[in-house]
C-alpha cells in the first residue's frame, strides 16, 4: 500500500517526528511512506489544512496514494477538508483504539491526527501504536465481527451518498481557486512523487497545466 504523509504549516516542526513513527510501523509491514511535505517550518511551499484535504483529494482519487494521513493542531480541520473532496473518507484518530476502530467499522481510505492538542512527552509512541493498530489488522473486519455485514452496507451506502453528493475530482481541480490549488501542488518533491505514482492520466495533466 502506498501511504502519502501530509503535514500543515502549523505543525512543520513535528513533521520528522511524524514521519519516523510512520516510517517506523509501515515500512516492515510492507508498505511505502510517501512524504508529500511540509518537511520544516522554513519550507517555501507552505501547506495550510485547506489544502491538506485538496492534496488528499489528488493523491487518492488519481490513485498516486492509497492512503492518506495528515493532520493539524487538533486534526479536525484536516479531517473536514479531506471529507470536502469525492472518494475520500477521513477519520479523526487520536489514540489507537480510534485508529483501530476505524479501520474495522468505517475502512475509510485517510486519517487525520492532532499534532499539538495533546501532543505531549512520548508523543511518538503515541503515533507508532495509532499506526500499528490501523495497518497491522486486517481492514473493514468489523467490531464487534457480528456485526460485520451490516457496517459493510453502511459502507457501501455512505459511498454511494458520497457519490451523489460531490463532483469527480477533475471538477474539483478546475472549479476550486486556481492559486489555492497551484500552492497546493507546488511541494519540494510533490512533482517527483506524483507523477511518478498517478494512475489517472487527465488528473495528472491537468495538474502539469497548472504548474506550467
Amino acid at each position: 500500500m502506498k501511504i502519502a504523509l501530509i503535514i500543515e504549516n502549523s505543525q512543520a516542526a513535528k513533521s520528522e517526528i511524524v514521519h519516523n513513527a510512520l516510517k517506523t510501523v509501515a515500512e516492515p509491514l510492507g508498505h511505502q511512506v510517501h512524504h508529500y511535505g511540509m518537511y520544516t517550518p522554513e519550507d517555501k511551499a507552505s501547506l495550510t489544512y485547506v489544502m491538506n484535504g485538496l492534496l488528499a483529494g489528488i493523491l487518492l482519487n488519481s490513485k498516486a496514494a492509497d492512503f492518506v494521513i495528515t493532520g493539524c493542531g487538533t486534526g479536525m480541520g484536516s479531517m473536514l477538508a479531506c471529507n470536502s473532496m469525492p472518494g475520500v473518507f477521513c477519520g479523526l484518530v487520536i489514540d489507537p483504539t480510534d485508529a483501530f476502530l476505524f479501520g474495522q467499522i468505517n475502512d475509510g481510505n485517510a486519517m487525520s491526527m492532532p499534532y499539538a492538542k495533546g501532543f505531549g512527552w512520548a508523543a511518538e509512541l503515541n503515533l507508532q501504536d495509532c499506526y500499528r493498530k490501523l495497518l497491522e489488522n486486517e481492514r473493514g473486519a468489523g467490531y464487534p465481527k457480528e456485526r460485520a455485514a451490516i457496517m459493510a452496507k453502511n459502507r457501501g451506502i455512505l459511498k454511494d451518498l458520497k457519490a451523489a453528493s460531490c463532483k469527480d475530482m477533475l471538477t474539483v481541480l478546475k472549479s476550486v481557486d486556481q492559486d489555492l490549488l497551484k500552492a497546493a501542488v507546488s511541494g519540494e518533491k510533490f512533482q517527483e512523487l506524483f507523477f511518478t505514482n498517478c494512475q489517472d492520466d487527465a488528473i495528472a495533466s491537468y495538474i502539469k497545466s497548472v504548474l506550467a
